[in-house]
């Protein structure tokens, strides 16, 4: 069986401040740091085989704590990025409305389709698992894309992923081809308490 462990980043100021981050290369804020080092305590007693990132830095930062504590290389692959939200990129949802109006989400504004997303990461995931067989592997990422690989492995296209927290960890294992269940999903327990989870 392949498992596979996926991460959401630390915070930053835009997710505090509820701006589209996109593709924009925005730092992890001190409350992201310190997330990013408890979530690296929940390894410390763990075995992993190998850690993947977002090469932007608020997943490689994440990625990097975790590091500290297996003593894994982090492997930076763009396809993993986050989506591309184009010119809402640094915006607010006021400011969206603002600009473009309450349907601005029907705009264009030079963002990535789902599809084009879902190539790139698809891609990615199939070449982790062909490298990974029967291991378990920590994928470092961003919540608009997880969403979007949540929905796809599981094929449930509810509401039930959004909504993923800084740092949670979603922990997936693949038992046959194509046959994915999820055995955990958006845990921060790491958060809850100072001592090891």
């Amino acid at each position: 069986m392949t498992t596979i462990a996926f991460i959401r980043h630390g915070e930053t100021d835009w997710n505090t401040e509820r701006r589209a981050q996109g593709c924009k290369d925005i730092p992890l804020n001190d409350n992201g740091k310190y997330q990013a080092e408890r979530l690296a305590e929940r390894f410390t007693d763990e075995k992993w085989d190998a850690i993947y990132a977002s090469p932007l830095l608020r997943a490689y930062k994440t990625a990097e704590a975790i590091s500290g504590v297996t003593g894994l290389d982090v492997i930076a692959d763009e396809r993993l990025r986050e989506i591309s939200f184009g010119e809402t990129e640094g915006t607010t949802e006021i400011e969206r409305v603002e600009r473009w109006g309450e349907n601005w989400m029907e705009l264009d504004l030079g963002r990535e389709t789902n599809e084009e997303a879902d190539l790139r990461w698809k891609a990615a995931l199939q070449d982790i698992i062909q490298k990974h067989k029967d291991e378990k592997v920590l994928i470092i990422s961003h919540g608009a894309l997880l969403v979007r690989i949540f929905k796809e492995l599981l094929q449930d296209d509810t509401d039930r992923w959004y909504g993923l927290n800084n740092t949670s960890f979603s922990v997936f294992n693949l038992k046959a081809e194509n046959d994915w269940t999820c055995a955990l999903f958006n845990c921060q327990k790491h958060l809850e308490t100072s001592a090891k989870v």
